[in-house]
């Protein structure tokens, strides 16, 4: 039975309407993504399979690269590891909001959450407290959308042959804007100076990595250590 809350967000069905405003951004790079894996010689089905199981555009686009430049297998597992690997930690920073559910439920959310997604729940965990449901209905929805998405752009692929000419590219970069305009409220009032730090260390961190590793490395690194700075910042 659905545990109940004073205030949140519940039913399946919000979870699905709270998706809806990141849905034109999973639309335009999915079909950025299929156009992709046309030209990356892959076929409709394949397009399909790739959304399916690496569900990941940066992912799916840096494959789609090393299939042209005839990279080994093992190479593009590894590359997709690490570019993938900030799933794991997303999925950590938001796990106690969900300890009381069952494990099944909670690989359940897990897999499914996206960057975009994760934008999404944070900025509803800010505000009330969400359910099981509210959040598969968010994710879900993502998921179906990506497929759908890049399931046309595999079909129009030999119409598209170069998504930039429409600004596609630049679609992924305009829905963060959104999801960070959409938090900067919360951050300004209460957690500006917490905020504030942890942006800096993991700029700062970053720009310092990259002189050593590459940028998947260097990403991962730094939001490590953001992340660590803030939980030091967050003890009494």
């Amino acid at each position: 039975m659905e545990k109940e809350y004073s205030r949140g967000y519940f039913t399946f069905s919000e979870g699905v309407s709270a998706c809806i405003p990141t849905i034109l951004g999973y639309l335009s790079i999915g079909i950025a993504a299929g156009v992709v894996g046309k030209s990356a010689g892959l076929t409709l089905i394949e397009i399909g399979l790739l959304s399916v199981i690496v569900y990941a555009g940066s992912a799916q686009f840096i494959i789609c690269g090393m299939l042209l430049i005839g990279a080994n297998f093992s190479a593009i597992i590894l590359t997709t590891f690490f570019v993938n690997f900030r799933h794991f930690l997303m999925s950590m920073s938001v796990a106690s909001y969900f300890k009381e559910e069952s494990m099944l439920k909670s690989i359940g959310i897990g897999t499914l959450l996206t960057d975009e997604s994760y934008g999404v729940l944070v900025t509803a965990l800010q505000k009330n407290k969400v359910s099981v449901s509210w959040t598969n209905g968010l994710n879900v929805t993502a998921y179906v959308s990506w497929i759908f998405a890049t399931l046309i752009g595999g079909v129009i692929g030999n119409w598209l042959p170069n998504p930039e000419i429409f600004g596609l590219d630049f679609a992924l970069v305009a829905m963060f804007i959104g999801l960070i305009a959409s938090q900067l409220d919360f951050f300004i009032k209460k957690e500006m100076k917490k905020t504030a730090v942890i942006l800096v260390s993991v700029v700062g961190s970053f720009y310092l990595l990259m002189a050593f590793f590459s940028a998947e490395i260097s990403v991962i690194a730094a939001t490590l250590i953001g992340c660590s700075i803030g939980v030091i910042a967050d003890e009494p």
